[in-house]
């Protein structure tokens, strides 16, 4: 329904294609960051819809609204698989939520944290404190600005219990896009990951419409990686769909995570997080577990289907607006009881996006 013109808000909008045919939209309240690093466009802005948001290279990283659930069911079910772990890497995540999740378990020894861009890091620590929440003063925290693959590959230090990647998408010009490689994958396994080590990345979009742009072949990689690879997938508002992960392992003390029993769940997160009682989890519980590792019918059977592997010979990524490349795409989306046609070609994910914010300046913003 459209809206009256009398209901159009304040005439400021920041606004961020979805797909090809479809955008979302929300009402722009400030501006209070926009600045470059050597690696990136950085942008820090707060809307009526999704409160404080954070913007790299035009696409939408985390916000106030949705950043529990993104960072709770990246983090809290490998931390599970895993059952008890000490030692923790972190590729990515520079907002700290990551990190804040991961030193919430007693368990926990050593994070330690990666990321490219230092002036991100720095800016979401100054204009998004809740994200990281006193992670940088915590003594189990260490964090080091450069490479996460150089990094990894040069760290003689004691393995990974767990290894999380939350990273950007892989697109063609991205730094990260060997993060995404199976021969990634599996030096990490077997070089700098436990016995019974679990590892998780953020996989792109899981919707309807774009599950096909590079969450089933991230699977397919994951599956031809580890001996054991599960989909999952979680509601974030702000990405204009669902979003994906994989988590895999060879051997884990809690394997199978599809069929774990929610009262179980529960039980092992109430002995495990150390301030449950006070600070309880926003999204992610025993039933909200069980949801996340069912996925539709439509996702089950692209990934069925789903033979690309990437690797460095084939590196597929994110490309224009939002096709994988190289062509042609193999899984293709299978028929829904919500879409009588075929599904159109991979359109503009979140690693594509197009962002518009509709203003030079808005009263109050900084």
């Amino acid at each position: 329904m459209a809206l009256a013109s009398g209901e159009r808000g304040n005439g400021f909008w920041y606004e961020e294609q979805v797909t090809k045919e479809l955008l979302i939209k929300a009402e722009l309240r400030a501006i209070s960051f926009d600045g470059q690093s050597e690696f990136q466009r950085i942008q820090v802005i707060d809307t009526v819809t999704f409160g404080k948001t954070l913007i790299l290279d035009d696409h939408t990283q985390s916000s106030a609204v949705d950043e529990h659930p993104y960072h709770e069911t990246l983090v809290h079910p490998a931390l599970m698989a895993h059952g008890a772990p000490k030692t923790i890497f972190i590729g990515g995540g520079g907002e700290g939520a990551t990190a804040r999740e991961c030193l919430r378990w007693k368990s926990v020894e050593k994070v330690v944290m990666c990321d490219l861009d230092k002036i991100a890091c720095e800016e979401c620590r100054d204009k998004l404190p809740e994200w990281s929440e006193g992670v940088y003063e915590d003594p189990r925290f260490e964090i080091h600005y450069e490479d996460a693959l150089a990094f990894l590959r040069n760290w003689d230090g004691p393995k990974f219990d767990v290894i999380i990647m939350d990273i950007s998408d892989p697109i063609e010009c991205g730094p990260g896009i060997a993060l995404y490689f199976k021969e990634f994958y599996e030096e990490t396994s077997r070089t700098k990951m436990t016995e019974g080590g679990v590892f998780v990345t953020q996989s792109g979009a899981c919707g309807l419409l774009n599950w096909h742009e590079v969450f089933s072949t991230i699977h397919s990689t994951c599956r031809s990686s580890f001996k054991h690879a599960h989909g999952f997938f979680v509601e974030i508002p702000s990405y204009g769909c669902p979003w994906g992960f994989n988590l895999c392992y060879n051997n884990a003390a809690f394997p199978q995570p599809q069929d774990w029993d929610p009262k179980e769940v529960d039980a092992r997160l109430s002995k495990s997080i150390k301030d449950i009682e006070t600070k309880p989890m926003h999204a992610y519980d025993g039933m909200g577990h069980r949801g996340m590792f069912n996925l539709p019918k439509w996702v089950r059977d692209g990934l069925a289907k789903e033979t690309r592997v990437m690797t460095a010979a084939t590196p597929y990524y994110m490309h224009g607006r939002g096709q994988l490349q190289p062509p042609p795409r193999v899984a293709t989306a299978p028929e829904s009881p919500f879409s009588t046609p075929p599904l159109p070609a991979p359109g503009d994910g979140k690693a594509s996006a197009l962002v518009h914010l509709l203003a030079v300046a808005v009263p109050g913003s900084a």
